[in-house]
């Protein structure tokens, strides 16, 4: 049982059309701590990660049952609009995506919808999550440029930039660093180490190297299952499961 629980996922289920994708998964999300759903490519990370922020509601022919309970909340069956619950998340793709506009506009443009117009204010607050990304000594000169301008690294500083500048109390990370150079990837590991202290950070990765450096809390997938979960050291070093042994064996990937 974990003491301070962000997420509680309950046995879900989700299907699209006749394939069974997610198999009666349980398992829970502590706050302020970075957990990392692991595992083999195509055994269901990215869905389970999609169904936090209710992005699997895009999907075509998809049936879903359980319960995702976010602050007491289950996102799957509430009166909340989705696009208040998607507020509480940032989401980190696994190459970036950033808005066809400059670097400051991709900053501000989710302050301005939320209601938030005045000039120095929001001059203030996109300076503050460009240093919070370690991008503003890079950019401060640039602020007019295009994003599409700036490498792949930065853009998805950038786009981190962006989730943080909307008040997220989760970020949601798909393979952040998947697309990466090693250098940019170590910044953005730094940075979720940083930010873990604020924020209750969900990660989504296949690299185990990458899952002992920085996880605080695993969840390991297969076929669409949750094989084991825990804190990291114990998972790691005191493996419970027969598939867990083998998987950070090496025996599949």
């Amino acid at each position: 049982m974990i003491e301070n629980t962000k997420i509680k996922v309950d046995k879900l289920n989700l299907y699209i059309g006749k394939q069974h994708i997610l198999k009666d998964i349980n398992i829970e999300i502590p706050e302020n701590k970075l957990t990392v759903i692991l595992g083999p490519s195509g055994c269901g990370k990215t869905t389970l990660l999609k169904c936090m922020n209710r992005l699997t509601d895009l999907y075509h022919d998809v049936k879903i049952d359980g319960s995702i309970i976010i602050d007491n909340e289950d996102i799957l069956h509430t009166k909340t609009d989705v696009t208040e619950i998607r507020k509480k998340m940032g989401l980190l793709s696994q190459r970036p995506f950033p808005l066809p506009m400059n670097i400051y506009n991709n900053v501000a443009y989710g302050l301005k919808i939320s209601g938030r117009r005045n000039k120095k204010a929001l001059d203030a607050r996109v300076e503050n999550y460009l240093k919070q990304v370690n991008l503003w000594d890079e950019v401060h000169d640039r602020l007019r440029e295009p994003a599409s301008k700036l490498s792949i690294g930065q853009q998805q500083r950038l786009c981190l930039a962006r989730g943080l500048a909307v008040d997220p109390e989760i970020i949601l990370a798909d393979e952040p660093t998947s697309a990466l150079d090693p250098i940019s990837s170590e910044t953005i590991e730094r940075k979720f180490e940083e930010l873990k202290q604020q924020y209750t950070i969900v990660m989504v990765t296949h690299i185990l190297r990458q899952a002992r450096r920085i996880a605080d809390y695993v969840v390991f997938m297969y076929m669409g299952e949750v094989i084991e979960q825990g804190p990291a050291k114990e998972f790691f070093e005191n493996p419970k499961m027969d598939r867990t042994k083998a998987y950070l064996q090496g025996a599949f990937n």
